[in-house]
């Protein structure tokens, strides 16, 4: 199995932060993703929960099910279908005010069906969607601090991304 784990300190208001990164259609602000669409709105909100989010990007394509919702503070979902096939353990973000903004944790574990699959999901797979991440929480990070400058954002210390 493959973690990733991509953090971002964004100065923005958390609830800002926690919309955009729900909102699947912002993700085709980088050029890794080309298309990206909500194919059912969830329960109680348009990205809640038993939302489905379509992404086509670069290297494939993932249908996303929302399957927990806590705005402004986190959200869990799953990838049911993708291609390339991958078996997908985990998908979470979360938000926490900190000092100078809200700090946003992405999170995902998968593995690969196929021979060798978890040593590829590792050394090739994990830094790829690592990048993808971290461009996305980079667009994220232009879009609500358009005329701040930016800010820049990765957590003191810390690389922004994290493999396992």
């Amino acid at each position: 199995m493959a973690t990733v784990t991509v953090r971002r300190v964004i100065a923005a208001p958390i609830g800002e932060v926690f919309d955009w990164c729900a909102t699947t259609t912002n993700y085709t602000r980088t050029r890794f993703v080309l298309r990206a669409r909500l194919a059912r709105p969830g329960a109680g909100a348009a990205y809640g929960v038993g939302a489905v989010r379509v992404h086509t990007w670069l290297i494939g394509w993932f249908r996303e099910r929302i399957t927990s919702y806590h705005p402004p503070y986190d959200f869990d979902y799953t990838v049911d279908r993708s291609f390339p096939p991958a078996r997908h353990e985990l998908g979470r973000m979360t938000f926490t005010e900190v000092g100078g903004g809200t700090l946003v944790v992405w999170e995902t574990a998968f593995r690969l069906p196929a021979p060798f699959g978890d040593a590829f999901a590792r050394v090739v797979g994990a830094p790829v969607i690592g990048h993808v991440f971290g461009r996305i929480l980079a667009a994220a990070d232009r879009a609500l601090t358009a005329g701040a400058g930016g800010s820049r954002g990765r957590v003191p210390g810390e690389p922004p991304t994290a493999l396992r």
